[in-house]
């Protein structure tokens, strides 16, 4: 019997022309033997933009859903998820070859670790790429360090939850992305380390799209007050659960 991983992506309309790049590099995975991926892509929308877009694959599924954001458009999706893990792919990102075969291999290793993540370049409007420092050692991030890094760096973690590979019963049991409107996968990864250990990959995992349209690029965004508010409900959520003693796996 196979065993599977489950690719979710939260996609809009202006977003949905890159879908194309992102199924051509998860079509380029290569997984172990006995292992298959399905892709739950989930418009946070019911436009008619999104559609035309999503490829012609069995292991593709498309589903709408009212606005809500895409860490809501996430979380409904894993009405549909099967597999034991989620994987995110942003619709405007990219999968480099190996990713999914790397965080896989970790996970099934040390049922200590909850969740993997991996080095990110950007992808620049004219093809290129570039990288950033600040990257931790390759190996475990043991439980609290997001939250420290987080706190002493003016709240930007040192690794990026774009790249999270997570178990799925972990990520039930914490409610699926934070009801934020941005930041909501960095309040994830938050939670996930405050109960559990984590994974860092070395190895360039993702390409991270850089164009115009980005949310992140929005005045919004950077609102003051709202970037207050969000990190103050992120970090409070985070030290709850560490304080509450949860800790995946249980007893640990």
């Amino acid at each position: 019997m196979s065993r599977r991983v489950t690719v979710v992506t939260a996609v809009h309309g202006p977003s949905a022309r890159f879908l194309p790049d992102a199924y051509a590099s998860l079509r380029a995975q290569r997984l172990p033997d006995g292992w298959e991926w399905e892709w739950l892509i989930q418009e946070d929308g019911t436009t008619d933009e999104v559609r035309p877009c999503v490829p012609d694959d069995e292991r593709v599924s498309f589903h709408q859903g009212r606005p809500g954001g895409p860490g809501v458009a996430r979380t409904i999706a894993l009405a549909h998820a099967r597999g034991a893990y989620v994987k995110v792919l942003d619709a405007d990102d990219r999968l480099t070859p190996g990713a999914l075969a790397r965080d896989l291999a970790v996970l099934e290793a040390d049922r200590t670790l909850g969740w993997a993540t991996c080095r990110v370049l950007d992808l620049l409007p004219d093809g290129s790429t570039a990288g950033f420092p600040g990257d931790p050692d390759a190996g475990p991030i043991e439980r609290g360090a997001v939250l420290d890094h987080w706190e002493r760096n003016d709240f930007r973690p040192q690794v990026h939850p774009a790249t999270l590979c997570v178990r799925r019963d972990l990520l039930t049991a914490l409610g699926g992305w934070m009801a934020l409107p941005a930041s909501e996968d960095t309040g994830l990864l938050l939670a996930l380390n405050a109960v559990s250990r984590g994974w860092f990959s070395a190895e360039t995992g993702m390409l991270y799209r850089k164009w115009e349209g980005q949310v992140t690029n929005g005045a919004a965004h950077v609102d003051p007050a709202e970037r207050t508010a969000r990190t103050t409900v992120a970090g409070a959520r985070a030290r709850a659960l560490a304080e509450f003693g949860w800790t995946y796996p249980a007893g640990r």
